[in-house]
């Protein structure tokens, strides 16, 4: 017998730490290879550490929400055998095609069927991800890809593993007993219109500890509660913070798109057919963004204390919403050296793996301003708040076709004009108004200034 310390493996670039989220084990559990351990969380992106050998888990190095960083030991396991270390087979393929080392063990046929089910169905498994209430470790989620199970599928198989998860043998066994398997039906849950929310403490006059907890959690005995979500409490927590830090004020500005417009309907078909991607208004946008930001540096900072932070790469942010009603923001790196054919590479891959869980922790980091779209459910502008600790942030309102002056050399005439209004929130601190009026007008006058005969 040997002691094996679990290390918090390198999860990319500029990941340094992470929080322990939940132990998928208890200390005398039993641990096979590439069966998760943990599940950790890097900002928004959570996930989960596998164990690189088999054996017994002894002892647990931190709690829940401790934090962990890259190369320590946060968990020990007493293997099977004296082994060295670099012999721990962790590759998903090499398990896979062995049999399973549960209780339920299975013979070489059995193993062999389920190899030869993951060729047949490998073309046919739409993207997996986890919800609001389950949690996939990458080890199921390859596996039920892999042998074609559906989401809907994936969401019904009874978890033996710690709150109900999906476990490797879970989804072994299910596999084998599919053909017998009937899909039960699948359990509604009444829409929640209002969550609670709570009053800010200085509008109410608390005599009480009591008194203040009974006035917020007042409800009904029908009414449902509804715990947030990991992602949803992170959010809350960020935007709050954000209030606290940043003085928030908007700038406002009304664009003509016509041009762009009419540029994006004469070419996207011809797009779809060269490059087989859709070009949206998004890239177009953050082109400009780009270049607005490059004209005006000093909006593409952060702040840390008494120190402004001038970044010298423009790393855009791109507000996403995803499935479950949460927001992510992938960052495109790099942005103000992109064409407009990379932009629109980087904005479809990002929007694509943030709706189906396949973002990597780098790709969430390191931004230095962003840009949010809410025309996209129809709003005409917003005030949005500032992804921290950038010192801006600009939403992007609906494009609506309306009546406008025009204004030529031979006198003003009324025109239908597709029209959009740019909402800019900025931090006061370190942004006055006409730094924050200069660089709306100039994305403005970017957009305004389109080509209408610029090629692809």
């Amino acid at each position: 017998m040997a002691k094996f310390e679990l290390k918090l493996p390198k999860m990319g670039e500029s990941v340094a730490e992470a929080t322990i989220n939940t132990w998928l084990k208890d200390v005398g559990d039993r641990v096979e290879v590439d069966e998760s351990v943990v599940e950790i969380s890097t900002d928004k992106v959570d996930s989960d550490v596998p164990s690189e050998v088999s054996g017994i888990l002894l002892e647990k190095k931190f709690e829940t929400d401790a934090v962990v960083e890259v190369g320590q030991t946060f968990a020990v396991i007493e293997t099977d055998q004296n082994i060295p270390i670099a012999a721990a087979e962790s590759n998903f393929e090499k398990e896979n095609l062995k049999a399973s080392e549960s209780d339920n063990s299975q013979s070489i046929d059995e193993v062999e069927k389920v190899e030869a089910t993951v060729t047949a169905a490998k073309s046919l498994t739409a993207p997996l991800s986890s919800n609001g209430t389950r949690f996939y470790s990458p080890l199921v989620k390859n596996i039920a890809k892999k042998e074609g199970i559906s989401q809907i599928q994936l969401d019904q198989i009874t978890g033996s593993g710690k709150e109900g998860r999906v476990t490797k043998t879970d989804i072994i066994e299910y596999l084998n007993n599919r053909k017998n398997v009937q899909t039960p039906p699948i359990e509604k849950k009444p829409a929640v219109a209002n969550p609670i929310v709570s009053t800010p403490s200085n509008f109410i006059n608390i005599e009480s500890n009591t008194t203040a907890l009974a006035s917020f959690n007042s409800h009904g005995s029908d009414d449902e509660i509804v715990e947030m979500t990991r992602m949803g409490k992170m959010i809350s927590k960020h935007m709050l913070n954000s209030l606290q830090i940043s003085a928030h004020v908007q700038s406002f500005i009304e664009v003509d798109v016509t041009k762009v417009w009419n540029w994006r309907e004469k070419i996207k078909e011809e797009f779809q057919e060269s490059y087989a991607m859709k070009i949206t208004f998004t890239p177009i946008f953050m082109e400009a963004v780009a270049k607005a930001l490059r004209l005006h540096p000093m909006l593409n900072i952060s702040v840390e204390g008494d120190q402004i932070i001038k970044h010298k790469s423009i790393n855009l942010g791109m507000a996403t919403a995803l499935a479950d009603g949460n927001l992510i923001v992938p960052v495109i790196k790099q942005a103000d050296q992109l064409n407009l054919m990379g932009m629109t590479k980087h904005v479809n891959d990002l929007a694509s793996r943030a709706r189906n869980n396949q973002l990597s922790p780098d790709d969430v980091q390191d931004g230095t301003y962003t840009v949010t779209n809410v025309g996209g459910f129809g709003s005409i502008m917003g005030t949005p708040i500032i992804n921290q600790p950038q010192v801006g942030i600009l939403a992007l309102g609906a494009i609506r076709k309306v009546p406008a002056v025009i204004e030529t050399n031979e006198g003003d005439y009324i025109g239908i004009r597709q029209k959009m209004f740019l909402s800019h929130s900025y931090d006061h601190r370190v942004v006055n108004g006409a730094l924050g009026g200069q660089f709306l007008k100039t994305v403005k006058d970017l957009l305004e200034a389109w080509d209408e005969n610029r090629s692809i």
